[in-house]
């Protein structure tokens, strides 16, 4: 991009992704009837560079809403069925031999597997051994591969979305704690409503078929996660999110005593970490400028349902994950703002919401065309300047 291409204002980059957001979300509900709110954290989490895991029972579009934004992002999607017989392999591909028809020479070649992808669709990823889930892990983390003693690196953007049935437990492995904290969120689905259900009824049992188009395409979903680690978020925000991680912790001295009677283990950093990366993301695609309170208290349960694993008082009393959640948000206040000033009363909370937006650093990536969609047909590009080139360096992996 030359030196000479204005820069986007902090407002028209939000609307613009305020634009993409209402584009694929109208895509997908083509095809998904209802479930607002599992799309939307999938959209948070892709916005926010992370993994997530969705857990519900059978019937509920795991599957299609994820294949279903995969149509929408002009990106490649791989689905991977998980199966006890299933091997690292499988995942991460094997290295073959190739035989020359001229010379009769023979060499090894290493062909791909389905998670050289931007999108890879793990679908019942607990129906697998423990040592085929863990071939994901480097990926998820380190967004590489690494076989044969070689190591190729992953296309950028890319996602691990992996769906988990949780009435079925009978021949199916329990991801490991390890691997569950590489997800940044887990998105309980519920069941729909009677006038949803009502709709998907007469929706699936009629011939209309419903073409969804891609909206977005790789180089979008690069700039957004590069805006959304510019969005302002002050140390006000920043002690919320590390005090509710940190209230989970049993041996910790912060705790409230319910949580040293019903965990075990509490959540790690990588907790306060996405919740700040999640509110980020909920903040942009809401078309606001700065993180609020309101914006971590909805990121907790997500953040931290499968971080934190209660002990056998808890499930002796009946008392799980959701509820023991329900009660640090009740039990951990939102930090004031300032420092108590001496002889005087602690000033009253205010709203955690900054006025100055923060602004694309020269030389990063701009959003092409795809950012500005017009009631679902392809917009037209901006007119300060061309389609910009594809971004520069991603943002480092949350550790």
């Amino acid at each position: 991009m030359s030196a000479s291409t204005p820069q986007m204002s902090p407002e028209e980059a939000v609307r613009r992704v305020a634009q993409a957001r209402e584009a694929l979300v109208g895509e997908v509900h083509k095809i998904i009837i209802g479930q607002d709110e599992m799309i939307e954290q999938m959209l948070i989490c892709m916005f926010a560079r992370g993994h997530c895991l969705t857990i519900g029972v059978p019937g509920l579009a795991k599957t299609l809403t994820v294949s279903t934004i995969a149509q929408a992002l002009a990106m490649k999607f791989s689905r991977i069925q998980f199966t006890p017989d299933l091997m690292p392999s499988d995942i991460t591909g094997t290295e073959i031999i190739d035989q020359d028809a001229a010379t009769g020479q023979r060499s090894f070649r290493f062909v791909h597997g389905p998670i050289f992808a931007n999108i890879v669709l793990a679908d019942e990823i607990n129906r697998t051994p423990p040592k085929t889930q863990a071939a994901l892990l480097q990926a998820m983390q380190e967004y590489e591969v690494t076989a044969a003693g070689k190591t190729y690196t992953l296309e950028q953007p890319f996602f691990v979305m992996a769906t988990q049935n949780p009435i079925e437990q009978e021949g199916t492995y329990p991801l490991p704690e390890a691997q569950l904290d590489r997800f940044m969120l887990s998105i309980n689905v519920g069941y729909p409503t009677r006038a949803e259900e009502r709709d998907i009824v007469v929706a699936t049992t009629q011939a209309a078929r419903h073409d969804v188009k891609p909206v977005l395409r790789g180089q979008d979903i690069l700039w957004i996660q590069q805006l959304v680690r510019q969005v302002p978020t002050s140390q006000h925000m920043i002690d919320y999110a590390v005090d509710l991680a940190r209230a989970t912790r049993p041996k910790e001295p912060p705790s409230p005593d319910f949580i040293k009677n019903w965990l075990a283990w509490g959540a790690g950093p990588r907790a306060a970490q996405y919740m700040v990366l999640g509110a980020k993301a909920r903040t942009i695609i809401d078309g606001r400028f700065a993180v609020t309170a309101d914006d971590i208290r909805r990121m907790a349960p997500p953040v931290l349902r499968h971080r934190i694993f209660t002990n056998f008082n808890a499930d002796a009393e009946g008392i799980d994950v959701e509820q023991v959640i329900e009660k640090v948000l009740a039990a951990v206040p939102e930090p004031s703002y300032g420092e108590k000033l001496t002889g005087q009363p602690r000033p009253a909370q205010q709203p955690a919401v900054q006025t100055q937006p923060a602004t694309a650093p020269a030389g990063q990536a701009q959003p092409s065309a795809a950012v500005q969609p017009m009631q679902g047909q392809p917009a037209a590009p901006p007119r300060s300047s061309p389609t910009p080139p594809p971004a520069g360096p991603t943002p480092p992996p949350v550790r």
